[in-house]
């Protein structure tokens, strides 16, 4: 913290608090928060901190330590900043705060994010959740975390132009170290899991391979999930579709075409695997929620189409170690991480073999991460 406040010092004078909110790890549940399905994220020590102090204007002035220049966002014109190359994600929070009523003031920020961008762990939520904490704090106003996760949801689907659920901004404000969150993304309702990994930890294999949510296929696999859901509710009394079971997508098969179908099918299936993995850490059974994680890979692969060759040459490579008990992929796909269940004393091999080959079959470096769960949003005070 101590480099990100001389940072700040340097473009800007004193910092008077610095804020934070983690990035996140979804253990399981991949592309079903948007169809009403329960997930399995963990937050993250990977984080976005942002030092900020008042600065007696009705502006915004935005920067961060891997980036030149400051941007400058005016609280009376939020809705004009949605083409910046960079600065969209806070000017579309502040848009939404105002819209919601929020006391905003004049602030200088300088941005420090330690999450991989376009790695998928969230580091788009975590800067959202982060700003509205931020400006939330230093503007007075009373703080709710579900609310602040909300209106940061909110920002990316309606200024940012991506669909996605609510995981990603309810984990980034909303996590608890040592902890896994089942969250019904239909209902918000959260059960705080206790994560004890035992012997093994987890593991991020980064592929180096990024993505872009609103210029990629998600939104589009969004669409095909909506489509599947219109055709299965003419015979089905459902309203999300989540709610469908294995059984009765199978008896309702023939409503759909074969790509929605396969669509549906990883949907309702990755449903059962999160209610089975939420059981296998409950009984302390490592080994079953290994292959539930390898499962999961299988299904997005072949069924939602959203891994790729290099996601699928990490997982692959993962599963020929036998200290690994599992990993998929984490995130939207179409490049980003793996995580990996991995014995603990086995770690440097584990990394040592899967970078070497991964590189051997994609020609790319991989980077790893033991990754910490921590907090989802914090404060303090600089003195």
């Amino acid at each position: 913290m101590t480099a990100l406040c001389d940072a700040f010092r340097a473009l800007f004078g004193a910092p008077e608090k610095v804020f934070c909110a983690a990035g996140r790890v979804n253990l399981i549940g991949e592309h079903v928060d948007y169809c009403g399905g329960k997930v399995l994220p963990a937050a993250l020590s990977l984080n976005c901190r942002v030092a900020v102090r008042r600065n007696g204007t009705n502006t915004l002035r935005l920067a961060a330590t891997d980036l030149a220049g400051v941007v400058t966002v005016d609280l009376a014109r939020t809705e004009s900043y949605r083409g910046l190359p960079w600065g969209n994600y806070q000017a579309g929070v502040a848009h939404e705060m105002v819209r919601a009523g929020y006391n905003l003031v004049g602030c200088d920020l300088l941005y420090d994010c330690t999450v991989p961008f376009g790695a998928g762990l969230s580091s788009s939520a975590a800067i959202e959740v982060a700003t509205a904490y931020a400006l939330a704090m230093m503007g007075g106003n009373p703080v709710d975390k579900v609310a602040l996760a909300l209106l940061s949801k909110r920002a990316e689907n309606e200024y940012c132009g991506v669909n996605c659920g609510i995981m990603d901004q309810f984990a980034a404000a909303n996590g608890v170290r040592g902890h896994a969150m089942l969250l019904d993304c239909a209902t918000l309702e959260c059960e705080q899991v206790p994560l004890d990994l035992r012997d093994c930890v987890l593991v991020l294999a980064d592929s180096g391979k990024r993505h872009s949510l609103a210029a990629g296929g998600y939104n589009e696999r969004r669409a095909e999930t909506e489509a599947a859901l219109a055709l299965l509710k003419r015979k089905l009394p459902v309203e999300r579709l989540a709610q469908v079971t294995p059984a009765e997508l199978e008896t309702q098969k023939s409503l759909l075409p074969p790509v929605l179908y396969r669509r549906a099918r990883h949907v309702v299936t990755e449903c059962a695997r999160v209610e089975r993995s939420v059981s296998a850490l409950k009984r302390g059974d490592l080994a079953a929620f290994g292959q539930l994680l390898n499962a999961s890979h299988t299904s997005l692969k072949e069924d939602y189409e959203v891994t790729g060759p290099e996601l699928d040459a990490l997982a692959e490579a993962a599963w020929q170690r036998e200290e690994c008990l599992g990993a998929r992929m984490t995130g939207a796909g179409f490049g980003g991480c793996t995580v990996n269940l991995v014995k603990k004393d086995k770690v440097s091999a584990f990394i040592e073999a899967v970078g070497r080959i991964y590189t051997e079959k994609t020609g790319r470096k991989a980077a790893f991460y033991v990754a910490e769960t921590a907090d989802g949003i914090s404060g303090e005070d600089i003195l």
